[in-house]
């Protein structure tokens, strides 16, 4: 496989025309190497359009809602990110070149050691992994400029939002197959949010959120 023709592919043929415009997070995107932060047994698929497995019902993102997700955050230099659902490393890695800071929570002792080594080798210095579930956030180090979950969830929690600046934003891939909106939340004052729904897309759980009660009738 020729790797960099792949990854040209990947980003003209799936990202770009998912609206992912911003010319620094596609010059982001043939800067970090994808392939790095892909297990081995899936390393030839690291520039299709799907999801990857991970193992303990974890997955990566498709390429084009990393990319999409990471552009609509609207990070800044100045900005400390609290990323939910580390994986691998990949979007820490992207987070990490557009922020001043990101701490990555991961749940999976696995995927956190792979994590810390992928952005090591990657020389992503900004970013840490702790090994924790994410639905409570990281109050002790809150508040937060940006929050992003790289994964689904039902609803996202109230103490998730309160962890952000005023002016900050979460972004969170919210709903139940098979629809899910990709949607910003801003906290606009101490006590108000706004909430806005950018695009549809579907994406694994994230561990450790509450699920609504299922009725059977």
């Amino acid at each position: 496989m020729n790797v960099e023709q792949a990854r040209f592919n990947m980003i003209e043929q799936q990202i770009r025309p998912w609206d992912v415009l911003d010319t620094s997070v596609l010059a982001l995107l043939s800067a970090v190497r994808r392939e790095d932060f892909v297990p081995a047994p899936h390393q030839g698929q690291a520039f299709m359009d799907l999801e990857l497995p991970l193992g303990g019902g974890r997955s990566l993102l498709a390429p084009r809602v990393e990319a999409r997700l990471v552009q609509d955050l609207n990070l800044s230099k100045r900005d400390t990110v609290l990323l939910i659902g580390a994986a691998t490393g990949y979007m820490a890695a992207l987070v990490g070149h557009k922020a001043q800071r990101v701490i990555a929570l991961e749940p999976q002792s696995d995927l956190a050691a792979a994590a810390r080594a992928n952005l090591r080798k990657a020389g992503v210095n900004n970013a840490e992994i702790v090994q924790a579930d994410g639905a409570q956030g990281l109050t002790a180090q809150a508040p937060f400029d940006a929050i992003l979950l790289a994964g689904s969830v039902a609803d996202v929690p109230q103490a998730l939002l309160d962890q952000l600046k005023v002016g900050g934003r979460l972004l969170a891939i919210v709903g139940h197959e098979p629809v899910m909106q990709a949607t910003l939340f801003t906290r606009v004052a101490e006590a108000q949010f706004s909430r806005q729904e950018l695009f549809d897309t579907v994406a694994n759980r994230l561990p450790g959120f509450t699920e609504p009660s299922k009725f059977h009738f």
